[in-house]
């Protein structure tokens, strides 16, 4: 008997896409993520369709632009009746399947309006994005928020606070015993309090391998979320990992003087935020990049127990895996903390495949420089296990035939990703009204032209320019290039997939069969000769009149 087909789907929060070995990271050494890449294909141009986490993974969990599932912030809710990779899956007899994060927030305005429970079997499916939530874990937990399993886990093993997430597993312990906390960047260079092995990502990690092996005893399909935490922030890691790289292994910052001084406003007034300043600083990037580093070492170590666990139960032939991460994180490069704007290290992530099937042998190992967008995982895995991609809903494209050798003659000229800064300080400091707080970045693979409603634009040549120091956005000389993208952007943003209630195929029907006429639409026609002969056309054998 044929064992049904799976996907695991591993998700990192913040993971850059050059902080890997098979990337050419030149010190961090990540040999299990490296070997994922050899039995799978590694895309190097693979972008997410927000920088940010909530919008990003909205999009990674629909299929579909910012701009179509309207979910444009952490915590603003994805709204009840826009389908989900879930609702897809579904109808296929596909669990769909969480274990770690979503920054899923749940329409209960939708929901209390519909008269459905958010317990209830439809409300959990809705509230949770389309998963069967296994286990939920957002991974920031500060006192007076609601508490994570993990807590519970933790107490378990000896850890006792009032807060065991925040004054075990993310604070260090100064020599007087006072605690360090997690959250100050000051002490991001500290050990965690707590065990390795008791640590986030080992935990999640536990639980995922819970529910592979329960799985077994159902036998439905399913795909796997499992959505690490790390080496999001707070940073700080346990021992061993937070001594295993030091200053010495900090890369020089990828930034410039001239950044600052012809810097477009919006770019500025980010480089003028809180987190920015502070992580441009030297001494915060020799504290923050080597426990990155660590917290990242520590996943891939993970990644070889759970290579090894799927190997032993027989999963690798049938289970698609892929690696991946929300965003990146700009650690100081152009003068940047956090993510929020499109420089490669805050737009473009790691996406490792791995397809078991024997028609994606020849791919095996390679690089594909296509370009990418996070919204293609969905119609991929639809795909994957046999079923029809609803391309009137989905706005990504399956990556089986570019995972299988073949390359598409229509596939995408250029990928877009979109930011809408209206929640920041950065509106304030700007005076933008809030329905024009919105970037829009149009990307061909060498020109990087970012939209800003209200101002300039920016523009970055990645082949002359590939560290993106020059901003060339009123470069007179590129005028052409400027107005090539600005039309890709209009003709995108003029057409979002909004027919999802109707698929492609009844549309398609309906003018092509004549349906409104067989229908018993009789419009226009001038007398029973003429409709005679489109009876005879379209096959009717009865005029319903």
């Amino acid at each position: 008997m044929s064992r049904p087909k799976n996907v695991l789907w591993i998700m990192c929060d913040q993971l850059r896409y050059d902080y890997l070995g098979c990337t050419g990271h030149p010190t961090l050494k990540t040999p299990n993520i490296d070997a994922m890449a050899m039995r799978g294909v590694r895309f190097s141009n693979a972008y997410v369709q927000s920088p940010i986490c909530g919008p990003s993974r909205m999009s990674f969990y629909t299929g579909r632009y910012m701009r179509s599932h309207g979910s444009h912030w952490n915590g603003w809710p994805l709204r009840v009746g826009e389908p989900t990779l879930g609702d897809h899956l579904k109808k296929i007899g596909v669990r769909n399947v969480l274990v770690g994060k979503t920054h899923m927030a749940p329409d209960l305005e939708g929901l209390k309006m519909l008269g459905i429970a958010p317990d209830s079997i439809i409300g959990v499916h809705v509230a949770e994005c389309g998963f069967e939530p296994y286990e939920r874990d957002d991974g920031l937990h500060p006192t007076g928020r609601p508490r994570p399993r993990y807590d519970a886990y933790l107490r378990e093993h000896g850890y006792e606070a009032a807060n065991p997430w925040e004054h075990w597993a993310n604070s260090g312990r100064a020599a007087d015993g006072s605690l360090e906390n997690g959250w100050l960047l000051v002490h991001a260079d500290k050990a965690a309090r707590v065990a390795a092995e008791d640590s986030e990502t080992p935990y999640m990690t536990r639980r995922g391998m819970d529910f592979i092996a329960e799985a077994e005893a159902d036998g439905r399909p399913w795909c796997l979320h499992l959505s690490y935490i790390k080496p999001h922030w707070p940073y700080i890691v346990p021992e061993p990992y937070a001594s295993m790289y030091s200053a010495a292994d900090v890369l020089p910052a990828v930034r410039s003087e001239q950044e600052k001084q012809s810097a477009h406003p919006v770019f500025a007034a980010y480089m003028d935020m809180r987190y920015s300043r502070n992580m441009a600083r030297d001494e915060t990037r020799k504290k923050v990049i080597p426990t990155y580093m660590g917290l990242i070492k520590q996943i891939d170590d993970q990644m070889g127990r759970l290579m090894q666990f799927l190997e032993q139960r027989g999963l690798l032939d049938v289970t698609m895996i892929v690696f991946t991460s929300d965003h990146g994180d700009y650690l100081g490069d152009h003068w940047m903390g956090e993510k929020d704007l499109f420089h490669d290290q805050s737009a473009k992530i790691p996406l490792i495949v791995i397809d078991p099937s024997a028609a994606a042998d020849r791919t095996r190992g390679t690089v594909c420089e296509a370009l990418v967008e996070a919204i293609d995982l969905a119609p991929t895995f639809i795909d994957y296990f046999g079923g029809n991609p609803p391309n009137h809903i989905l706005e990504g494209r399956s990556l089986i035939p570019l995972l299988r050798g073949e390359t598409p003659a229509d596939w995408r000229k250029v990928v877009f990703s979109e930011y809408d800064y209206c929640m920041q300080e950065v509106r304030l400091k700007l005076g933008q009204p809030i329905e024009q707080c919105r970037l829009f970045m149009v990307f061909d693979g060498r020109w990087k032209y970012i939209h800003a409603s209200g101002f300039r634009p920016m523009l970055y040549d990645l082949l002359e320019d590939p560290k993106e120091l020059t901003d060339r956005g009123e470069d007179p000389d590129c005028s052409d290039i400027i107005a090539r993208l600005q039309s890709a952007l209009f003709d995108w943003a003029l057409h979002s997939k909004g027919h999802i209630t109707i698929s492609t195929e009844k549309i398609a029907a309906y003018a092509s069969q004549q349906l409104q006429v067989k229908g018993g639409i009789l419009i226009g026609i001038w007398d029973e000769a003429e409709l005679s002969a489109i009876r005879q056309k379209i096959g009717m054998t009865e005029l319903n009149s």
